[in-house]
């Protein structure tokens, strides 16, 4: 859709262009639709969204703020005529940059004055020399002073503007290009995440380094730089020898900077290695902490940790070796050159071709020209090092979504809970062996279906595939006769209550881990989940009832209680469909029990597909479909298949 909101009073309101949504007080809204032959309105408000109702009016005008917003679908490109264009989509970093271009357009303009006005020294200083001291007209002197004043005055205000600019265009790109990326990484589609969390998150840090080459000194250096030609022309004015030391010493400056790319490009690149290696091992260690101490594994995670760190270590006093030679030549380049105009401009005075005062408004100028080159040099040094982070990134961003833009969904009020593997087959990435092998079978609305089968027979690879985390590689899965590549993620996911067998609770308060992705459920379903799954009597315990915090992964709480947590978050969304993976693995037979007969209770109505081996919550089963070596092996009613596996007829199942 394409918006456009307005002003204006009820009567002046385009009827033309409606439907259009009105803003109410009360913080509220409604859409128009039209008016009747009686200047009566119709509206539908989001309270009854499929209903049209008529109102006065009078009436509607009593609560109507005067804000308007008409809404037209907006025109799509078909894709016959698609033609990629980077101007068109945008680039996820430069676009959001070009958004502040009117803020740049101003800090070009202030860098404009801010040059002009730093002639006034060197002019100032000049005519003192040149023409207030040899007459001793002070008075003179008084009137230059004045407006030199007023001139540093109106330098100091427009370099505040400047850099407030600057910093304000910053902050927007940083605020949205973050969000942007945070997007794209909770978006990927789970087959192309990067193996190593570690490394991956080092490479999504590395826009710390972007964000700081693109920075207020940065932009200032490559603002002025142009500004140095000026200041060149003004001093070639005053003197043109004096111009040729000026020209050598960029021209060093420069080409030293460029010289050095290859290897700040090489180091940079080793650099950003190394830094996520290191990363993957720190995280790893700590993610599994309580491995490695039972098992005394911290020599290992030790060693690896400081190997890698001895890498960046070395890289990076090779980066700031080279860095600091090009900042430090710089230094000794332009008080070469202005040393070099002082001893030149002693022979042009000593000739009469040039003033005293000339002289040291040339020597002034020379800073000036010299300073911008300096940056500018400094900033190649730096280079590498953001434009090997912008190319990890450019890389992140290039990752597919499970949510594509511009992908349209088959979308229904909800799910009757009718499952079908059609021939599917899957295999991970950069695993040639299939995980799943032409699997076929339907699980029908309220069937209680439990999966059998060794360790890497398959069973997850199917819970994943029904939670549509991984698409099939060949055949395809179903819901209520609709392929899951039609549906969109999120709701297949909402539609869904899933039970891992490996709990992640995230730090927060209880109540925040239960109603995780389903935050605007109400109160009574959060009571009922909690009664359903056993964890209300956490909850009735515990002083802080919902508010009981819990640590980073589950910290706080047994694994018997994180399982609870788990059922209830997979309940409070009353979803058609439950996929259970171990869901009392962690629970003593009391707790197991009274969660089987609370399965037993809320699964009379919805498909329950569990991986299990326990004997209670076989009984909840109907029917059991075995899997072996990624390929079902068996598949009936429940006592057949038990009496299938006790007798060795079927392979592949353990009881």
């Amino acid at each position: 859709m394409s918006c456009n909101q307005t002003r204006t009073p009820l009567h002046g309101i385009n009827r033309h262009l409606l439907p259009a949504i009105l803003l109410m007080k009360g913080q509220k809204a409604c859409v128009l639709t039209g008016f009747d032959e009686d200047n009566q309105a119709r509206v539908i408000y989001p309270e009854l969204p499929d209903a049209e109702t008529t109102v006065a009016t009078e009436k509607l005008e009593q609560h109507y703020l005067g804000h308007a917003a008409y809404c037209k679908p907006s025109f799509r490109t078909e894709k016959r005529a698609h033609i990629v264009d980077r101007s068109l989509t945008g680039h996820w970093f430069w676009s959001v940059l070009s958004k502040s271009r009117r803020l740049y357009r101003d800090v070009i303009t202030a860098s404009l004055l801010i040059n002009i006005l730093a002639l006034g020294m060197p002019l100032f200083v000049m005519n003192v020399y040149d023409r207030v001291v040899p007459n001793h007209a002070t008075s003179t002197l008084w009137v230059l002073g004045a407006g030199l004043l007023v001139v540093l005055l109106a330098d100091f205000g427009l370099r505040l503007m400047r850099t407030w600019f600057v910093d304000l265009a910053a902050l927007r790109t940083d605020v949205e290009v973050s969000a942007r990326i945070m997007h794209h990484v909770l978006g990927l589609n789970l087959a192309h995440k990067p193996a190593s969390t570690g490394a991956f998150a080092t490479n999504i840090q590395s826009f710390e380094s972007v964000r700081g080459f693109i920075s207020s000194l940065t932009i200032l250096a490559l603002v002025d730089l142009p500004f140095s030609i000026l200041f060149m022309i003004i001093i070639a004015w005053i003197g043109w020898p004096l111009v040729f030391p000026i020209l050598i010493g960029a021209l060093l400056i420069l080409a030293y900077g460029v010289a050095v790319q290859r290897q700040l490009k090489t180091m940079s690149d080793e650099s950003m290695k190394a830094s996520a290696q290191r990363n993957a091992v720190l995280v790893e260690g700590i993610n599994n902490l309580e491995t490695v101490k039972s098992f005394n594994g911290e020599s290992g995670i030790q060693k690896s940790f400081e190997n890698s760190s001895l890498q960046v270590s070395k890289q990076s006093a090779a980066m700031r070796l080279f860095s600091g030679s090009v900042t430090q030549g710089a230094t000794l380049v332009q008080q070469t050159v202005a040393m070099s105009i002082i001893i030149l401009g002693v022979y042009l005075l000593i000739e009469g071709d040039l003033s005293q005062g000339g002289l040291i408004a040339a020597y002034l100028l020379s800073s000036r020209v010299m300073a911008p080159i300096s940056q500018t040099a400094g900033l190649l040094a730096q280079y590498h090092n953001s434009a090997t982070s912008m190319e990890n990134l450019d890389n992140l961003m290039d990752l597919p979504q499970e949510r594509p833009e511009g992908r349209e969904w088959v979308t229904r009020p909800a799910l009757r809970g009718k499952i079908e593997f059609r021939n599917v087959s899957f295999r991970y990435p950069e695993d040639e062996r299939y995980a799943l092998s032409n699997a076929s079978f339907v699980i029908q609305p309220g069937e209680h279906v439990v999966i059998l089968g060794k360790n890497g027979s398959g069973k997850t690879t199917i819970q994943r595939l029904m939670l549509g985390l991984f698409a099939p590689e060949t055949g395809s899965i179903l819901y209520d006769d609709v392929d899951s590549r039609q549906l969109d993620p999120a709701f297949l996911r909402n539609q869904i209550g899933y039970v891992p067998q490996d709990i992640n609770l995230m730090y927060g308060s209880l109540k925040n881990n239960v109603l995780l992705g389903n935050e605007a459920a109400s109160s009574d379903q959060l009571l009922k989940a909690a009664e359903l799954s056993g964890l209300d009597a956490l909850v009735s315990q515990h002083p802080a009832g919902f508010d009981l915090m819990i640590g980073e992964n589950g910290q706080g709480l047994s694994g018997g209680q994180r399982q609870t947590v788990a059922v209830a978050r997979a309940l409070v969304s009353d979803p058609a469909m439950m996929v259970l993976d171990e869901p009392t693995g962690s629970l003593d037979h009391s707790a197991e029990s009274s969660l089987c007969r609370n399965l037993k209770r809320v699964g009379q109505d919805r498909t329950m597909v569990m991986i299990t081996h326990r004997s209670l919550l076989l009984e909840l089963a109907t029917r059991i479909i075995v899997v072996d070596n990624g390929q079902i092996v068996a598949d009936g009613p429940k006592n057949e298949v038990v009496e299938a596996l006790r007798s060795g007829r079927v392979s592949g199942g353990r009881l």
